[in-house]
């Protein structure tokens, strides 16, 4: 029953995904260090792209926790129902 949960992820979708995020922010930061506009701009557009990165790190972890938890109660509610089958016999007399 404490079998450890299996990554559904390889390791080349990682690597992937990490790549991807590194290479879209530093081309995002890039545009903005290279805009032909003045500092104020700039400094507004590069606290956009930071809130924009924390608030999709934000989310992802909330749609982890809530999958993680939805799993652990489908798990317990696995094993008790495994629980009530092994001790019910359906041969057993009731007041015999």
């Amino acid at each position: 029953m404490s079998t450890a949960m299996q990554t559904r992820t390889t390791a080349a979708y990682f690597v992937q995904a990490v790549l991807s995020f590194a290479i879209s922010g530093t081309a995002l930061a890039a545009g903005i260090a290279y805009l032909p506009v003045d500092g104020w701009t700039r400094a507004f557009l590069g606290i956009g792209l930071l809130y924009s990165v924390t608030s999709a790190f934000t989310l992802a972890k909330v749609i982890r926790d809530r999958q993680e938890s939805s799993d652990t109660v489908a798990r317990v509610d696995q094993a008790r129902l495994e629980k009530l089958l092994s001790e019910h016999d359906p041969f057993r007399v009731e007041g015999a």
